[in-house]
């Protein structure tokens, strides 16, 4: 299985120019070796995309350069195999690096976030003889993988026979499909739509067709938008999870709580990305009231500069430590996620129901924190930057667009109400699609 590049449709679609970071694939041309220097190298992506963040948002091109970039820096192997190039981190280092880059840019945050995640689905849902072989594949390649998942739409149908699984049908949501080499499907049997499948399939192809229609008002530069699949194939050896003899899934893998792990960890690789907007929007908006923002002159006792403006100092002040708490939150979050790998991505089995939920409902805590503390800090830096921040050229409004946008993917009251009932009735959810 092989990325061919860019399709020509791809190409002929506006799309940012690779080589504006050409000079990355030298600069980091050796792997970090420990979690600090994953981080530190977070920090310096983060720094190269926040410099033009704003404007590369306006033009709202596919992020070419972008993941270019990300493949340079080697964040997109951080959790990879050592043995196949990888960086062998866990989960907690890589939210980390989700964090960091989303203060630069909240759509390649996101971007990076989908790709870790899609790029472990056979580590969570397939035998192991799969999860080695699509690790070797996309970590030795430094593929980049997207997913035709969205669960609010209908099912892709897969048809099936002796040597293949065939998938047709459509996603209206597809993040980072359009600039990915690999695409992870899932789809239902047709007339048995019990029976699911995953599979990773090359997205060059005639049968994958993209719409280039994601326009919304934030996250703009995640290719979100739709796909149609036609006929696209996959051989039964690639059916995640399947005995590929008997055609049937195998229950020791996926008729375990193990097998929807990766819900609760997407829904972290969310929060992660949306502490990372949100502290992207205090750090953008503090340079820019320490050197733009006018004292009030108006107010009686009139101050000379905007940080000896006490509403300004209490109001930063108050986001800080509300987005530490926040970020501490979800870094415990992030050590539940470790703790529950590390004690059974050998003994899949041994996972029971409650430890899979309780492991959910940090989550859930750390996302309804994150989400309730992020847009508190979007929209209020506004207060404290002044009504000239507000000019489009500032470019500030992009962290509010962006948090809004995807805090929006799944109801955060519905976590609200999975706490409650945990802490009132000592219920832990039951695993769906997005918990």
């Amino acid at each position: 299985m092989a990325s061919s590049g860019p399709s020509p449709e791809a190409l002929a679609h506006p799309s940012t120019d690779p080589s504006v970071y050409a000079e990355y694939e030298s600069k980091w041309s050796t792997l970090p070796d420990d979690a600090e220097g994953w981080l530190s190298r977070a920090r310096e992506v983060s720094a190269v995309l926040g410099q033009d963040a704003a404007a590369r948002e306006k033009a709202n091109k596919s992020p070419r350069a972008e993941v270019a970039l990300l493949k340079h820096s080697g964040l997109t192997k951080v959790l990879g195999p050592k043995k196949y190039g990888g960086g062998e981190q866990p989960w907690s280092v890589a939210y980390k690096v989700i964090r960091e880059v989303a203060k630069g840019d909240g759509s390649i945050g996101m971007l990076l976030g989908y790709h870790l995640l899609w790029s472990t689905t056979a580590s969570v849902v397939g035998s192991d003889e799969q999860a080695d072989r699509f690790q070797k594949l996309i970590i030795s390649n430094n593929y980049f993988v997207g997913g035709a998942v969205n669960p609010r739409d209908n099912d892709l149908k897969i048809t099936v026979d002796d040597d293949k699984i065939t998938f047709n049908g459509a996603k209206n949501f597809n993040t980072g499909g359009v600039i990915s080499d690999l695409t992870v499907l899932e789809g239902a049997i047709d007339g048995r739509p019990e029976e699911h499948i995953f599979a990773i399939v090359p997205t060059v192809q005639p049968g994958i067709t993209f719409g280039y229609n994601w326009d919304n008002v934030g996250l703009r530069l995640t290719e979100s938008g739709s796909v149609k699949i036609n006929n696209v194939t996959a051989p039964w050896a690639d059916a995640l999870g399947w005995d590929a003899e008997k055609k049937k899934p195998d229950p020791s893998i996926l008729g375990i709580p193990f097998a929807s792990l990766f819900l609760p960890t997407i829904q972290l690789v969310f929060v992660n990305f949306y502490i990372g907007i949100a502290f992207g929007a205090l750090d953008f908006s503090s340079k820019y009231t320490t050197t733009s923002t006018r004292a009030w002159p108006f107010g009686g006792d009139n101050k000379t500069s905007p940080t000896d403006e006490f509403y300004i100092l209490s109001t930063y002040g108050n986001f800080l430590a509300h987005l530490r708490a926040a970020e501490t939150l979800t870094d415990r979050a992030g050590q539940e996620v470790d703790n529950v790998l590390a004690k059974y991505s050998s003994n899949r089995a041994g996972l029971t129901a409650r430890e899979r939920g309780e492991l959910a409902e940090w989550v859930a805590s750390a996302k309804v924190v994150a989400t309730d503390t992020g847009l508190r800090v979007t929209a209020g830096v506004f207060e404290v930057t002044g009504s000239r921040a507000t000019a489009s050229k500032v470019g500030l409004d992009r962290f509010w667009r962006d948090l809004r946008t995807h805090t929006l993917h799944d109801p955060v009251s519905y976590k609200n109400r999975e706490l409650g009932r945990f802490l009132l009735l000592d219920e832990v959810p039951e695993a769906t699609w997005y918990t």
